[in-house]
Formats: C-alpha cells, structure tokens, sequence
C-alpha cells in the first residue's frame, strides 16, 4: 500500500487528507472510498487517460483490485484536485515510479493528456501545509501568483504530468518558486476627485474611512450616493499581510477573480439569501465572506428581502457568520464596511426641491419602514445627500485636492487607534469602550441630556461614542470634546426618517 497527501476545505481552512492507494489480487476493479462525491469518482477515468498519456499502463488495464482510501473517511471529499495525488499514489503502489511521496502534498486536476488544471484554493491547502509542518507541495503553475507572497515552504508549481515524475524520478529537478517581497500600495485614484459640491460629504468619507464606519446614505435618485460609496476604496488604506491572505484565500476559492486590494462587492437588490449571506446546499461563502476586508454597497437598501436585511445584523455586530447545516457549523469571516443608499420613498422624489413627489405619507412611512430598527441601529453614520443645483456644480473651481494627504491622515488615525486598541473604533465592545473612550462631566452631561431628549438607544450612544472617539482621533485630539459629540451626533440625527414625513 501507498499513501500521499491531499486537503479538503471547509470554509476557508483546508485540512489534509491521506491518500492511500492499494493493489490487490483478483477480478479487475477500481474503487474510491472515503465518502468522495461524483468529481472524485469520475476521476478514474481521467487519471487513467493521463497516464496512458506518458506511456504508462493505467488502472483500467490491471487485472487486479484497486482501492483507493480517502481519510478520514467520516469525512465528505469533494473535488477535482484530488486527481494528481490518486495517481501519484497508484504509480507509486504499481512500482511504475521511484521517489518519495509520503511526505508531500499534491494538488491539481489532470486533463486527458496529462496536463495539471487549476484548483480552487490553492493557497488554502499551502497553508495548511505550513501549519501541519508539510515541508513540500505540489499545485498548478496556474495557481502560483495567489501563494508567490507566502514563505517558509517549498512550493513547486508544475504544469503536466510528465515533468511531476521526472522530478520525484530525479530525471529533471524542478526549482521552487520565488516568493515575492510583501509591498503593500495604494489604489489609483479613481472616484473621489469627481465629488464636486459636497465638502461635507467628503469630510465624511474620510471619518467612515478612518474609523471602519458603517454608512447610510439616504437622498432622492441622481445625487450620487453609488460616487460616494465607489470612492470610499480610494481613501482606505492598502491591506496588510494578513489581511492580504485573507482576501485572496476567499477569491481563491468562492470568487472568480483573484484580488489583491481591498474588494468592493455591489450585489443587486433581487440578489437572494444564500447569494448575499452564504451558505446552500454545498455551503459556499456569500457576498459580505466576498467583501471581508472591504466594502459591501448595498443600493436600493429597502428592496433587499427581509431575511437579507435582518441575517446581516450578525455579521455587522461579529465580523463573521455562522452557516449552520445537518451535522456542521462553518464559520465565513464578515468584517466590511456596509454603505447602503436608499431613496426616501417609492417614488424617490419626497423632498426633492426640484421634483414632486407622487407617494402619499402612508407609502412613504410604509417604505421607510422596510428597513427595521435593529438595522438602522447598526449604521454608525447617516447622511442625507442633498442634490446640488446644475449652476453650482457648472460654475464650481476645480481645485487640485492632494488625495496622498487625506489618505495619509487616514492611515495616521489608524495607526492611533491600533496603537491605543488594537482594533478600529467601529469594532469596540461595550467593555471596551468603557476602557478606552473616556470623556469629562460636561461632555458627559451633554450626551445624557441630547440621549433622553432625541431618546436615543443604548446602542445608538456607543455609536455617537466611537464615531466621536474617531473624529478626535482624525483631528489628533487626546480627548473627545464637545464638538466631536456634536458632529457625531449630527451624523445620527438623519436616523429619524419619519420626522422628516
């Protein structure tokens, strides 16, 4: 008997899998055992084309059992990349190659001719192999860009079948790859310079973007709420090793793309439950898994269903959410900026100096309404977009703003609070606050006295709290004074929609 290694990934963590292969006297058969789905089962008649295609005799041609174990075998396998380790195994078992195997792992689909086809989560199943001490692994040379920043481990990124054997034969030796230098950049700048009219907007974007802060922006159609959101990923800063990993673990396997900034996930409203939150019969990651780590916009808030609008009040508490099935519980890291725009009712227009609205007071409120309580009380900032008059944005100078001073006091307000922390405002716990967050008897007296008066949740005061710790945190102030207070608590006040009908 032979055995090699695989993985398997459950959420965003892959777990090796022993491969063993044995060859055994009688009528030919060729099993797969080990709870594997259909895509490993189908294996077997690729595995014995590519085979055949370097000129050695596959498993159809034995005229013996051939058992293939996948273990644990309590375990569901699932997936292509098991190709390339099933068939080392059974070359090895066959005496038809040399070299060692045991200690190294292997991950790739094979096409008919032998060549190795990318696998999803490569760089999930090279950290896995650094954490169970895995000195060596195999992967698709497609696949070497996402796992080029990793050290510590020998990864050898191969193309066909061929040159795999010849280098365990020792007839050619492959060189591992070089890892590349971690160098985190900015984004080009491409949203934020178009924002003309609306400064105070923009001092805005900058304290959501200091601070981590979750946004709703609320105005008639036209005023540019989706500019706003778009220009948030030009102001936050680049992501840092770990969370670099991070990003590119979860496009790996659950996203079509591979990205190394900051996502920026904009589903549509029709857009279902699984789809946006996760989860599903074969449990993949959903859109905020996708935005960990980035910004989740979510236009035309209202319109989104009830169960996707009351299943984010988890992950915007925790960072994450939990997918619960039959037997297991999986865990997607969750931790984005959520900005959603709104209009004000059906129609969009109620308020609009221009445009009348055509909704009666009861649709407006009914609208509005949509969106619960217990949502709204997570947005740390509202702001009504007011619409800018033609002549203003027309006759408007446009001054040469330098974007690289905003983005480094962003990054310096970050850096106060990690130091002070070790997490960004918007991630502190009510017992942290209490420790970090101090404020004198006159601020103190002043938040109790604007609390009682606009009767404001408990929530909604940590909320005023930390966006008022950020914005003395942006202008480099030890203290939260009264003015910070005030201008957090004007970002609050646009909460009360219905005083608005």
């Amino acid at each position: 008997m032979t055995k090699t290694i695989s993985g398997e990934i459950i959420g965003i963590e892959a777990i090796p899998i022993e491969v063993e292969v044995g060859i055994l006297s009688g009528l030919h058969t060729f099993n797969i055992v080990g709870l594997a789905d259909k895509s490993i089962n189908e294996a077997k008649e690729r595995i014995s084309l590519a085979i055949k295609s370097i000129g050695a005799k596959p498993p159809l041609q034995f005229s013996k059992k051939i058992i293939v174990n996948l273990a644990p075998a309590d375990l569901k396998k699932e997936g292509s990349h098991y190709d390339l380790a099933i068939t080392l195994a059974f070359l090895k078992a066959s005496g038809q190659i040399k070299g060692d195997i045991e200690d190294k792992i292997f991950i790739g689909e094979l096409s008919l001719k032998g060549q190795i086809r990318k696998a999803k989560g490569a760089i999930c199943y090279v950290l896995m192999a650094k954490k169970y001490g895995i000195k060596e692994i195999f992967i698709p040379k497609e696949n070497e860009d996402e796992v080029s920043f990793i050290k510590g481990i020998k990864i050898f990124p191969i193309s066909t079948l061929r040159e795999l054997i010849d280098h365990l034969s020792g007839v050619r030796e492959l060189k591992p790859l070089e890892t590349k230098e971690f160098s985190p950049e900015w984004p080009e700048e491409k949203f934020y310079s178009y924002i003309k009219g609306l400064d105070f907007l923009k001092r805005v974007l900058q304290i959501v973007s200091s601070g981590g802060h979750h946004l709703l922006l609320f105005g008639s159609p036209g005023t540019g709420k989706s500019l706003l959101a778009q220009s948030i990923v030009d102001l936050l800063p680049p992501l840092n090793f770990d969370e670099l990993i991070e990003v590119i673990t979860i496009h790996s396997i659950y996203g079509s793309k591979i990205s190394f900034t900051r996502p920026f996930r904009s589903p549509h409203h029709s857009a279902s439950e699984v789809s946006i939150l996760g989860g599903g019969q074969k449990v993949k990651a959903g859109e905020i898994t996708l935005a960990h780590n980035g910004v989740l916009f979510l236009d035309e808030f209202p319109e989104f269903s009830r169960k996707v609008l009351e299943g984010l009040r988890e992950p915007l508490e925790n960072g994450y959410i939990v997918i619960s099935r039959a037997k297991e519980k999986i865990n997607f890291p969750a931790k984005f900026i959520l900005i959603a725009a709104m209009n004000p009712c059906p129609c969009g227009w109620f308020g609009d100096p221009e445009k009348d609205c055509r909704c009666t007071l009861s649709e407006v409120r009914k609208y509005q309404k949509k969106v619960s309580g217990p949502i709204l009380d997570r947005f740390d900032i509202f702001v009504n977009v007011p619409r800018i008059e033609t002549e203003k944005i027309l006759n408007e100078r446009k001054e040469i703003e330098d974007i690289s001073k905003i983005r480094e006091k962003i990054l310096k307000t970050r850096e106060i609070q990690l130091e002070r922390q070790g997490k960004l405002n918007r991630d502190l716990t009510f017992k942290e606050l209490e420790k970090f967050i101090k404020i004198g008897k006159e601020e103190k007296e002043f938040l109790i006295n604007v609390g009682e008066r606009l009767k404001i949740s408990p929530r909604g005061i940590h909320k005023i709290l930390k966006v008022a710790r950020t914005i003395a945190d942006f202008e480099e102030k030890e203290k939260i004074e009264i003015q910070h207070l005030q201008e957090a608590l004007w970002y609050r006040e646009s909460q009360v929609f219905e005083n608005q009908v």
